[in-house]
């Protein structure tokens, strides 16, 4: 248990913080989450009961309506979720990394004000819409734009584009989207002209905005996302998010703590595949023995710990750095890289040592299985985080 690995790091609050919702995963979500994989619906019930425990507010100050938490305490929920249900566990953190945090951290104190109590208690989702269909890991290559025009009520942007695999933008409560969107352009110090990328909030029901069907996914069946086009969308000037043309290095900030609970995530869903895989061990007999007691079986469990582990440790290390106000950036992209390769590694092997149990869909790890390898894609892909870190180590790449 991560009070067991970490605990020299973390305090009572945060172990109590732990084990709620370690207990809350196993008698609430567990019990639904092949039921709602097989629906392809997020539940809105649950949901709700995440916003009742405080979940969505963990890493905000009380005086926004939060927890005054730390993002620590945040992976801490991420990961024990994920445990049993890596959707449901993405649903928290890209509504709390994607969806408030832009917000809180460059919103003025009028944008704050409108959307960020329903969010942080859980009562609305934000989006985050960076993503399309030429431009993910090189989001300079955005080709939505938005332009200012003088509107009945004031000047107003004018965004047209398409957007891809935004998390939480269709849901019964997504009450507002983030885009990303190009609005001019700047000369660099170099002389060079580059685009200028702002970012806009876009409230959901939006004239001209459009939420396409949800995506036929390999896993995370129960998480929404879905495709957006933007076709004349008309929002006030007030809704520039920031600063214009900060877009590009405010989302780089995000995406940045984004890949700590995006780690801590697959940390969850190791330790899950572990859990699932040691108890089948000690019950399932062959030739008269548990098939724990085969040589073989049992160091592969021992090397899935060992995943574990090491994962948890990669992203503590980044999360304590993060809160602590030091450089984090080629630690995140370590604790991403550490902890994606580590749940994808653990699914496998789960699935092996459950044979043909683990082929099949009510089994959790067979939807670990599917779900773990968006856990080497999303939040940057596995060859992003080793550019950031062989840059890290002074390596052009």
């Amino acid at each position: 248990m991560i009070a067991d690995t970490a605990a020299t790091v973390l305090t009572d609050g945060q172990r109590k913080l732990s084990q709620t919702v370690r207990e809350f995963a196993d008698e609430v979500v567990a019990p639904a989450a092949y039921q709602y994989d097989t629906e392809r619906r997020l539940p809105m019930e649950i949901i709700a009961q995440m916003g009742e425990l405080g979940l969505f507010g963990l890493p905000f100050p009380r005086e926004v309506g939060g927890q005054d938490q730390d993002y620590v305490s945040l992976c801490l929920a991420v990961e024990a979720l994920a445990r049993v249900d890596q959707s449901i566990a993405v649903t928290l953190e890209a509504g709390v990394g994607l969806g408030i945090m832009p917000i809180y951290r460059h919103g003025t104190p009028e944008q704050k004000e409108r959307w960020l109590p329903d969010l942080v208690a859980g009562r609305a989702l934000a989006a985050f819409g960076l993503t399309e269909a030429g431009a993910g890991s090189d989001a300079g290559a955005t080709q939505t734009r938005a332009r200012l025009e003088r509107g009945a009520a004031g000047d107003e942007w004018v965004i047209d584009g398409t957007k891809q695999f935004i998390t939480n933008s269709g849901t019964p409560i997504t009450s507002v989207i983030t885009i990303t969107a190009v609005t001019g352009e700047r000369v660099g110090s170099d002389g060079a002209v580059r685009p200028e990328l702002s970012s806009i909030l876009v409230p959901a029901g939006t004239p001209g905005l459009t939420v396409g069907e949800p995506y036929d996914k390999v896993g995370w069946h129960t998480s929404d996302t879905h495709p957006l086009t933007l076709d004349g969308v008309r929002v006030p000037a007030s809704n520039l998010l920031g600063e214009r043309g900060r877009g590009y290095a405010n989302f780089l900030r995000v995406l940045d703590e984004g890949r700590i609970a995006f780690a801590a995530l697959a940390t969850g869903a190791a330790q899950g595949c572990l859990e699932e895989a040691l108890r089948y061990a000690h019950e399932r007999t062959v030739f008269g023995h548990p098939i724990g007691s085969n040589q073989h079986v049992a160091f592969t469990l021992a090397r899935m710990q060992a995943r574990v582990h090491a994962a948890r440790l990669c992203w503590l290390d980044a999360a304590l750095k993060l809160t602590h106000g030091k450089p984090f950036k080629a630690e995140a992209s370590v604790a991403k890289l550490t902890a994606g390769e580590a749940a994808m590694a653990n699914a496998r092997d789960a699935s092996q040592i459950f044979g043909g149990y683990g082929f099949l869909n009510a089994n959790p790890v067979a939807r670990h299985y599917r779900d773990s390898k968006i856990l080497e894609v999303g939040e940057g892909t596995t060859e992003v985080q080793l550019m950031i870190i062989a840059r890290d180590l002074g390596l052009a790449s």
